[in-house]
């Protein structure tokens, strides 16, 4: 293995190791102060970030398109196999610095947010699960080893978003997460399928496989409702302001930098897939559009400085969607960029923003004056889009209706036959058998 592939195993595999060390810790029944713990974060992310930049180093002396680090196949069944593969290229790489960058920031930022909080140990455990789950989905050479970092950024999305258990908003909150994130991850694990089914591999370290006009359009499909889903794209913007009960750094890092940019993430990744499919293009440019247009009205009747900055974050991922349906994929990376390092620090810095702000209103002896391109519209309309925007485009109830309330019917129904089937079992353990007899009682008789 060169120095640049041991690099990219250990930026990837670092915070999961982390991970385990802590939660083993944790099983036996120890656990670090605070202090340890915030050391032990941040020298795993400086060595991380360390990694990332001797991959960077390493890819600009040689020449070299992309490292690739192969170790073989978790799994193979017939023709279909499970590759191992990461893959450090011009595109995975800037995420990977990104996230290792950011992780550490918000990983230093926590340690006093989070001081004497009795939730500090299980933050810090969910923090570098989530850091491990973004490499492994950036840095994975097939859709299949991406679904498993996918999943996992979804799973410690939800963990956060319910972090303060003892209300009931939290946990309720993250439960529509949860159900939002399991309705399009659908589209993920159908478009891997697909693949398997007609190039015989999703695996795209050598090049994206080559499908016909038709093939790759449904492809392009399946992996768009699992992107909008994860980006909160319209129909699914309902949840992003949900998501804020969850604490600030963790809504800093998931929905201001990383997480909600992860459906842009891959449909850069299946940008060969989405040139061949003008349709697909073009519902990946409506969608954004439609998002764009409804985050910056929704945004504008926020009443707190978290939910106006995550609709803030839905309007640029939006833009971010349409560039990459015109195949800007550069400038949709800078944006990707440049997007979540500003929207990371206002996330952070929200309080003292907003004490700056009460501050210069009392100096100047009223409101700010600023002057909106609504002002230009008519009264009917303006009343009307406010009214629209406060009730946030009844975009809620369409989510009720059509994924949340059949998604929590179903787990009850197999709820409910689990348990059927849980208590047919006891009774049969219970039962007494019939068809062999009692040697006691042969012996008296």
């Amino acid at each position: 293995m060169s120095p640049a592939q041991a690099a990219l195993v250990f930026a990837v595999m670092a915070p999961g190791g982390v991970f385990c060390l802590l939660g083993l810790a944790w099983l036996c029944g120890w656990a670090p102060s605070e202090r340890l713990l915030s050391r032990i974060t941040g020298m795993t992310f400086i060595a991380c970030v360390f990694s990332v930049g001797w991959l960077f180093w390493s890819l600009a002396a040689s020449g070299a398109p992309v490292t690739v680090v192969s170790f073989g196949n978790w799994f193979s069944v017939h023709e279909y196999r499970f590759p191992l593969i990461l893959i450090a290229d011009r595109l995975s790489l800037p995420f990977l610095a990104m996230t290792v960058a950011l992780s550490g920031l918000i990983g230093q930022f926590s340690a006093t947010y989070l001081h004497r909080e009795s939730g500090f140990f299980r933050f810090f455990l969910l923090l570098h699960l989530f850091a491990f789950g973004s490499l492994l989905a950036f840095a994975a050479g097939s859709f299949d080893l991406l679904i498993a970092g996918w999943e996992l950024v979804g799973i410690t999305s939800v963990l956060l978003i319910a972090f303060f258990d003892h209300r009931p908003a939290p946990v309720d909150n993250a439960l529509r997460v949860f159900g939002v994130y399991r309705a399009c991850d659908i589209g993920l694990l159908l478009g891997a399928f697909a693949l398997h089914n007609w190039a015989g591999h999703a695996s795209f370290a050598d090049g994206m496989p080559r499908l016909s006009g038709s093939q790759a359009t449904l492809v392009c499909l399946f992996l768009l409702l699992s992107a909008a889903g994860k980006a909160a794209q319209i129909p699914f913007s309902g949840w992003l302001p949900r998501a804020m009960e969850g604490p600030t750094p963790s809504s800093a890092i998931f929905y201001g930098a990383i997480s909600i940019h992860a459906g842009a993430y891959l449909l850069l990744r299946a940008q060969p897939l989405l040139a061949e499919s003008p349709a697909a293009r073009a519902c990946v440019i409506a969608i954004g559009v439609a998002t764009a247009i409804y985050g910056a009205l929704a945004g504008r009747v926020s009443a707190d400085a978290k939910t106006s900055l995550a609709f803030a974050s839905l309007t640029q991922v939006g833009v971010i969607f349409v560039e990459i349906g015109f195949g800007w994929s550069s400038i949709a990376v800078a944006h990707i960029l440049g997007h979540a390092l500003v929207r990371t620090l206002q996330f952070l810095r929200a309080p003292s923003m907003l004490h700056d702000y009460h501050r210069m209103r009392s100096a100047i002896g009223g409101e700010v004056s600023q002057g909106h391109t609504e002002d230009l519209l008519p009264e009917t309309a303006r009343v009307w889009l406010y009214r629209w925007a406060l009730d946030r485009g009844h975009l809620d109830t369409v989510l009720d209706r059509w994924f949340i309330h059949p998604l929590l019917q179903t787990s009850r129904l197999f709820g409910r036959l689990d348990g059927m089937g849980a208590a047919t079992r006891v009774r049969q353990r219970q039962q007494p058998s019939m068809s062999m007899p009692n040697p006691t009682e042969q012996g008296v008789k």
